[in-house]
């Protein structure tokens, strides 16, 4: 394939690049919590089930997992800003879709393709940062990137609580996804004007057979956990979980297949030699399944449980977010002296912190928003010293050669950890709260998350041990 000259662009432009694809960064961030926020009276206008409620998030969060690769690729094939554009489009369209759903099944399937849009996106902010940023402004360029991240989550706790009680032109929830429309639309028209066109990559190919292997067992191994409060965990669920883990089992063997053939696998096989590497991935995947799935039962208990407003609940997530932002801001640079030991020590901040949300729940009979928001600050502020530098502690020993797949890898993983554990914690806690109360369901996932950042914690522990 010939490659295609880009054209210079000056330094002023590439921060308005920067500008556009990190609005488009911001905009996917914003989405994944502005949902949690507006879920409880989704469930309600809609009449939806356990499952369709937690199926609305995770079924995006698969779509995106088994994507993002192949996504990426799709920019060295067809360059960068085309993707970005047609991802760019089709996450706008696909909101649309969302917002005008009519039932629980038809938002369930709308956030599949949303999902899917998404992993066209998203990997092209980085290629682009990476293309635009080679001198010492890159580390400038990167700081806002992180920011960004970070204030995402705010901002979709605040504007889904403020959408839902403002109630634009009577959309109620259906705003939190037609908020996407006009800012998609204005990113996408900004992209088409200024956004260089990045150099495509010879050889590249896709592993189309992979993304559709993987999507499909993670499918049968994470969707009985969402439907089997729906159907009383029948027998045919554990048989379809079982397949699951034969399906993927089967993508190994398939991957190995296509890279004897001579194709792209969808991830680097050399990899999964890499002992450090796969225990780095344990603690991504344990702490990811304690990461969405909090804020979905925090949202939950607080909208139903204590019958707390949505802009209210939103709100009483700003202090956690903003700990955060704080919290990531100074744990990249102590990580780089301390190492996992600043990451340990954060999963123990964490756990503090769901130890006194525990506490709070079980002992006070009516928290108040303003209680609740002050508690989560500890745990918001574990969070942030962990997730920051987490994907640095992770490749910190992959070789440089490998740095890209295995960044793919990591990222897969974080999204399967997150579907995962808004599955199997959400389940749970519909369970307890059907038998017994939304307090009683929130109080055992406290102890379920604390168990998880446990195990990340001794995962952490054991790579800094093979480390030493």
């Amino acid at each position: 394939m010939h490659q295609i000259v880009t054209k210079p662009i000056d330094s002023t432009s590439r921060w308005w690049v920067l500008a556009i694809v990190v609005a488009a960064q911001f905009m996917f961030g914003v989405d994944a919590f502005i949902v949690n926020v507006a879920i409880p009276t989704i469930a309600v206008e809609l009449q939806a089930t356990p499952a369709q409620i937690e199926s609305v998030i995770a079924i995006y969060l698969i779509a995106y997992a088994t994507l993002v690769v192949t996504g990426g690729r799709l920019g060295d094939i067809h360059g960068t800003k085309n993707v970005f554009l047609a991802g760019v489009l089709g996450f706008t369209l696909t909101s649309l879709w969302c917002g005008l759903a009519q039932s629980g099944l038809e938002l369930i399937i709308a956030r599949l393709a949303q999902g899917a849009t998404a992993a066209l996106m998203v990997p092209q902010v980085l290629a682009t940062l990476h293309l635009l940023f080679t001198d010492e402004s890159r580390g400038r360029a990167f700081a806002v990137y992180g920011i960004v991240l970070g204030l995402a989550g705010a901002a979709g706790f605040l504007l889904g609580g403020l959408l839902l009680t403002v109630d634009l032109a009577g959309t109620g929830w259906r705003s939190v996804f037609f908020v996407n429309v006009p800012g998609g639309l204005a990113i996408a028209a900004a992209a088409w004007r200024i956004m260089p066109s990045a150099p495509r990559r010879s050889g590249t190919r896709l592993d189309i057979k992979g993304s559709v292997v993987l999507f499909a067992g993670l499918l049968c191994l994470i969707g009985p956990l969402l439907f089997g409060h729906d159907v009383g965990w029948s027998l045919w669920l554990w048989a379809v979980m079982a397949l699951g883990g034969v399906i993927l089992a089967g993508f190994l063997k398939l991957e190995h297949a296509v890279a004897r053939a001579g194709g792209m696998p969808l991830i680097d096989l050399t990899l999964l030699s890499d002992a450090a590497f796969l225990r780095g991935l344990g603690a991504a995947f344990f702490f990811f399944l304690a990461n969405l799935s909090f804020y979905l039962v925090m949202t939950l208990f607080m909208q139903r449980g204590l019958e707390i407003p949505p802009l209210t609940a939103g709100m009483a997530f700003l202090p956690l977010a903003l700990a955060f932002v704080v919290a990531s801001r100074h744990s990249g640079a102590r990580a780089q002296h301390r190492g996992s030991r600043v990451l340990i020590e954060g999963c123990a901040i964490q756990a503090a912190g769901l130890a006194a949300l525990a506490l709070v729940a079980g002992y006070v009979d009516a928290a108040s928003p303003l209680l609740l928001a002050l508690t989560m600050i500890i745990f918001g502020y574990g969070q942030g010293l962990v997730m920051a530098p987490l994907s640095g502690v992770v490749l910190s020993t992959v070789k440089p050669v490998a740095a890209g797949s295995a960044s793919g890898i990591y990222g897969t993983i974080a999204q399967i950890g997150n579907a995962a554990g808004v599955a199997a914690i959400g389940a749970v806690f519909f369970a307890i709260e059907a038998l017994q109360s939304a307090r009683a369901g929130f109080v055992v996932s406290l102890g379920l998350f604390v168990t998880l950042i446990m195990i990340c914690a001794a995962f952490l522990t054991w790579l800094r041990r093979a480390s030493t």
